[in-house]
């Protein structure tokens, strides 16, 4: 997922579409936990009602990783129901990534993401396929932790700084 395989001006006031490096800059910049970004992500319960709450999310190598207790319920959410959305206040333009989270067990992208958060002065560690410290957010739920990463399909983006306009990017499969 690097680049959208179609883009859609949404703006109603003749701006112009905007090009999806403008987020995806942002958070490369700012999508690390030492700028204190608010992430929100959206589940769907087994029943089928929403839920949403705040997640500790990265963006690393171009792909967008958060951490969750696998008790809480927004794991179990996603064990039933990958499908969600994440959605972020970036300097300059409001986002809403959609697609599925999954979880990551891989030793390499749990050290590497490991890296990102200890960055920011969480003492994070990996420990077999998921992340133990001494504290986290209280909505992670207790040790150990399960990382996820968001597998893009489409995001949309709202610009409330210029060049303003609205677009939505559609992401491969």
């Amino acid at each position: 997922m690097t680049e959208p395989i179609s883009t859609r001006n949404l703006d109603r006031y003749g701006f112009a579409e905007l090009p999806w490096s403008r987020p995806r800059d942002v958070l490369a910049a700012a999508g690390t936990p030492e700028s204190h970004l608010t992430f929100f992500l959206g589940t769907v319960r087994p029943d089928g009602r929403p839920h949403s709450a705040g997640v500790g999310a990265v963006w690393v190598d171009d792909a967008l990783y958060f951490k969750s207790g696998p008790g809480t319920r927004k794991s179990r959410n996603l064990a039933v129901n990958p499908a969600c959305s994440v959605s972020v206040r970036l300097t300059g333009i409001d986002l809403v990534l959609e697609g599925e989270a999954r979880r990551v067990t891989d030793p390499a992208t749990l050290e590497r993401v490991a890296a990102v958060y200890r960055s920011s002065g969480w003492p994070v560690t990996v420990e077999g396929d998921a992340f133990t410290a001494p504290f986290s957010a209280p909505s992670a739920g207790p040790a150990p932790w399960h990382l996820y990463r968001l597998t893009l399909r489409t995001a949309v983006g709202v610009a409330g700084a210029e060049p303003y306009g609205a677009t939505r990017w559609d992401f491969a499969p």
